[in-house]
């Protein structure tokens, strides 16, 4: 998953945020890098691992292209907890 945060402070806010959220759910992410920095921070929960990046960041590093290939997820059609919610969870894309 690839997310745009807007300032340092918005990329930390928004990884800290899922840290909590996903933490409250029983979910442990096995590292958590870049969030000294707030340019880029990487949750690796495994089978999913969530990239949060500024946007001079995103376009630098071009991971959409990287991940081109990939198959894409419609996360229209992921039935998610009742407390996370996409309209709760307002990440920026």
């Amino acid at each position: 998953m690839i997310i745009t945060g807007h300032s340092r402070p918005h990329v930390k806010a928004i990884a800290d945020e899922l840290h909590v959220r996903l933490k409250g759910l029983g979910e442990r992410h096995s590292r958590m890098e870049g969030a000294d920095l707030g340019w880029w921070v990487l949750l690796d929960y495994i089978d999913v691992v969530i990239h949060v990046l500024q946007p001079e960041a995103r376009e630098y590093y071009d991971l959409d292209g990287l991940y081109a290939q990939c198959p894409k997820v419609d996360l229209s059609s992921v039935t998610l907890p009742r407390e996370l919610t996409e309209s709760e969870l307002k990440l920026a894309e």
